[in-house]
């Protein structure tokens, strides 16, 4: 049945705000990332050649699809990604990697398209029509003109894409606000741990070496530390389970417990086991645990976070001759030391504002889901919007 344009869209219009875009004033190329331009390091070429370029110029509203990229999900790189022009980029010069669609007015509304384009049916038929190997694939343009889906009045077309940015809109911004609760976190993270005037102390001092091993082979759980998400299952970072037949010798991990690749610390590869109570990592890993008589295991996580941390860690490594971090290196390593219950207090306030940007996460998430589902029943026909002229005429 019809749903009411102004009623479906009451539910989001109360949390929007203007979000006036940046204006830029020079012709440059740029890249498309995620549903915009990326224009943060352009390419500017002179005028003179950009007058024999014409032909390339993108105007204001264009839809411009990747027709050389990654497979699907790689949403980023994907072959057959579509962006839409924002008005501070009309000018910019199309790349040979690219294409532009423009709808004929008459039978279609452009937002409408790429509104279409975002589907899983139409990454479902990219897929079909991809040639090339594994890193990098292409599609034929004539191909891409076989695509067939709805298309219902202008009217509705309208009305249903001005929904759906509705959605955009709360999506974008609500990430916006994430990216500024980020950066809020890191200063905090900054000003209350490293830019306190705290006496310091090593972490030797707060930590102890853990060497079980799984010789019973109790444990078949596999687990890996990465840069950015912590610990994970193998399978789940790779595709597949990464791991000896035998796990005898590999360490294990229990909840709490910090763990390391000595080879990849440098580039942020440490984190404390919160997803599951026990696991086992390979025996590179090493594996410690913290003395909480002295140090809050937050308080210590988030120093872990921070470009103090980081920083000194680099160093670390540079000293040695394959750039790991040993775990008496590790030890070594000075770091703020407060009294516990300041610790504690300081880790009750970086958790408070990181639960937030977790709920922001969610928020968005969320959003993106009632948008997927509502694109299913609007594209399809399965839901039909009952516009201003079907309204009138009752």
């Amino acid at each position: 049945g019809y749903k009411s344009l102004d009623c479906l869209q009451t539910a989001l219009y109360h949390t929007l705000g203007n979000l006036p875009e940046p204006i830029l004033t020079h012709r440059f190329c740029g890249r498309a990332i995620r549903t915009s331009i990326k224009d943060n390091s352009p390419v500017y070429v002179s005028h003179d050649i950009a007058a024999n370029l014409s032909s390339y110029e993108l105007r204001d509203n264009d839809i411009v699809l990747t027709t050389v990229g990654s497979r699907p999900p790689l949403y980023d790189s994907m072959v057959g990604k579509v962006i839409t022009v924002p008005v501070h980029a009309a000018g910019s010069l199309l790349n040979q990697n690219m294409v532009v669609l423009r709808g004929d007015q008459n039978q279609l509304v452009q937002n409408f398209l790429v509104t279409t384009l975002r589907t899983r049916e139409f990454v479902n038929f990219i897929e079909t029509l991809i040639r090339g190997n594994a890193n990098q694939v292409s599609i034929a343009l004539n191909e891409l003109f076989k695509f067939s889906f709805l298309l219902p009045p202008l009217s509705e077309q309208t009305a249903i894409a001005s929904l759906l940015t509705t959605w955009d809109l709360a999506i974008d911004k609500t990430e916006r606000l994430i990216e500024a609760k980020k950066k809020r976190f890191e200063w905090l993270v900054s000003r209350l741990i490293s830019g306190g005037k705290h006496i310091h102390g090593h972490i030797r001092d707060v930590t102890n070496e853990v060497s079980e091993r799984n010789s019973g082979r109790t444990m078949d759980r596999v687990l890996s530390v990465t840069n950015n998400r912590g610990f994970v299952l193998p399978e789940d970072q790779f595709e597949r389970r990464v791991a000896s037949s035998d796990l005898s010798n590999y360490k294990v991990v229990t909840r709490g417990q910090y763990a390391y690749n000595p080879s990849r610390i440098n580039v942020g590869s440490i984190a404390r086991l919160d997803g599951w109570d026990k696991g086992v990592l390979s025996p590179m890993y090493v594996v410690f645990k913290i003395n909480e008589k002295n140090i809050n295991s937050d308080f210590f996580l988030y120093w872990l976070s921070s470009y103090e941390a980081k920083a000194r860690i680099r160093r670390s490594a540079q000293g040695s001759v394959r750039e790991t971090v040993s775990f008496t290196d590790l030890g070594a390593i000075p770091f703020p030391l407060p009294p516990l219950d300041q610790q504690k207090q300081i880790a009750t306030v970086l958790n408070t504002a990181e639960q937030y940007i977790d709920l922001l996460k969610r928020q968005a998430e969320a959003y993106r889901k009632q948008k997927r589902g509502l694109m299913q029943k609007l594209l399809t026909g399965q839901w039909r919007v009952k516009v201003n002229e079907e309204i009138d005429n009752g």
